[in-house]
Formats: C-alpha cells, structure tokens, sequence
C-alpha cells in the first residue's frame, strides 16, 4: 500500500465518524429548514423559505444569545488570564495542584455544579447572609441575568484558563529577559511581549467558550428562570413544544451559519499570527 492508501485507511475512522455525526445531522437540519409544520405538529415536505423569511420573528433570542455569549466570553477571559498568568510565574512547585483544583468542577455533573449555584443564590443562601448582615432588606441573585452570566464564568473558566496556561508556558522565557534587559518596565515587557505571544491561547480559549456558551440552554432556564431567554431556549420551545420543527431547523441552521463565521475568523487570526509572528505557538 503506498502512502496515499495508507493516509486514506488512517483517515477513515474519523471521516466516518464526521460524516455520522456531523454532516448527517446538519443536512437533515438544512431539509427540514426548507419544509412546513404539519397540521399536527413536526414536519411535511415542501419547499418553502417561509422559515427564513420569519427569523426576525425570533430576533430577541439571537441578539440575548450574541450578547451574553460575548460579555460571557470577555468575563471568563478576564478571570482566566489573571489565574494562568498567576500558575505560569508564580505557582512553583504547586502548579500541578492548582490545575488540578481548576480541572476538579469538570469531574462532577454540569447540572450538578448548576444546582449548586442556585442554593448559593437563592433565598436560603448568599441573599440571606447578605441580609443578616444587615447590608440590604432584601437582595435578588437568582433568575438574574448577573446570575446567568456567573454561571457562564464559572462552569467555563477552565475552557479559557488551559490554553491561555498552555501559551504562556510555552513562552520563551529569553524574550522576557532581553526585554527587561532593553529597559522596559515590568507592564511595557508584559504589553508588548508577554501578551502578543500569549494571544494564541487567547484566541484558542475564546473560539472553546463563545461556540458552547451561544447554544447555552440549561445555565438559562436554571438560573435565569426562564427569563433570559437564550437562543437554545428558542429552539427547545420550538421542537417539543410547540413542534414546529421547520422553523426550528431555519433557526439552527442559521446559527451553524452564524458559528462558521466565528470560526472563519479564528483561522483568519491564527493564520495572520502564525505569518506575523513565526515564534507564536499555535494551539
């Protein structure tokens, strides 16, 4: 067997398994965008852009998904650099421990961890103490959006934290060196050096939070109460309630849409790193 044979054989495993598991669906989804709700519920062959024409219909779920996914992403970046910054020059010989401390939530249920919060939040928990204390009469943490967006940072932040970790790891240390050496400062060496050749795992840990946050559904319904109504809430609805399922195949479709733009962005920036910045280790 030459070496395209063999190439093909190693490749087929995993091309099966993208052709099952990713294509399938998807095109299955893009059909049944295209159809119309049955007079029952669920869905009846046609060729229809009826459902594309009626996204605007669904806007409000679209831009609360943009936005918290966004100010979700900027908020676990903001509490991820910090703390891998902080395991890369500080952590010693108790670097191990503290990534393991990080990776620990990710042993247990996501519904579990969520659960969690919401005691933490609800009347019998921080509220209370808050107010035995004295400092408010009466304070609202759960079915907030401050309280989706804490779910977001918390149940995410180890997404964010390892490849920026595993960038600044990898950071050639002589660079730093030669910086301070040149007589820059401890914040100009960290701007100009530290952070452009961190921005990899930058970019790397935003791509692995933005996508999973945008179709979010349980951190929502569980501590928004319903009331932050997320894209994947729209779609729940719109499938097992309601049962129009081609409307909520033009949604999802148009969300993949949405996703393979973000991800075309993140190749763009990678490459342009990559071409710019030789010494930049891509993840």
């Amino acid at each position: 067997m030459d070496r395209r044979g063999r190439r093909g054989v190693l490749l087929l495993p995993a091309t099966l398994w993208y052709l099952a598991f990713l294509v399938a669906p998807l095109t299955v989804l893009l059909i049944f965008s295209f159809g119309v709700r049955a007079p029952n519920g669920g869905y009846q062959p046609a060729l229809s852009f009826e459902q594309y024409l009626s996204l605007e219909t669904r806007l409000t779920p679209f831009l609360n998904t943009i936005q918290l996914g966004f100010v979700g992403t900027v908020a676990c970046l903001l509490a991820a650099y910090p703390l891998a910054y902080y395991l890369v020059t500080r952590g010693g010989s108790r670097k191990m421990l503290l990534l393991a401390l990080i990776v620990i939530p990710f042993w247990t249920s996501f519904l579990i961890r969520t659960y969690a919060w919401m005691f933490l939040l609800g009347n019998s928990g921080i509220p209370r103490v808050v107010e035995a204390a004295g400092l408010t009469d009466r304070l609202q943490l759960l079915n907030t959006p401050f309280a989706v967006m804490l779910g977001i940072v918390y149940n995410y932040l180890p997404l964010m934290a390892l490849p920026i970790y595993v960038s600044l790891e990898r950071l050639d240390k002589s660079l730093l060196e030669a910086s301070k050496d040149l007589g820059a400062d401890r914040v100009r060496t960290f701007v100009q050096v530290t952070l452009p050749l961190s921005a990899p795992g930058v970019i790397s840990g935003c791509l692995l939070v933005f996508i999973p946050v945008m179709g979010e559904y349980l951190i929502p319904v569980l501590l928004g109460g319903g009331k932050t109504y997320f894209l994947g809430n729209a779609l729940a609805d719109l499938f097992l309630q309601s049962r129009n399922w081609p409307f909520g195949s033009a949604i999802g479709t148009a969300f993949v849409a949405i996703m393979l733009v973000v991800v075309g962005i993140y190749t763009w920036l990678t490459g342009r790193l990559a071409r710019s910045r030789p010494d930049a280790q891509l993840l």
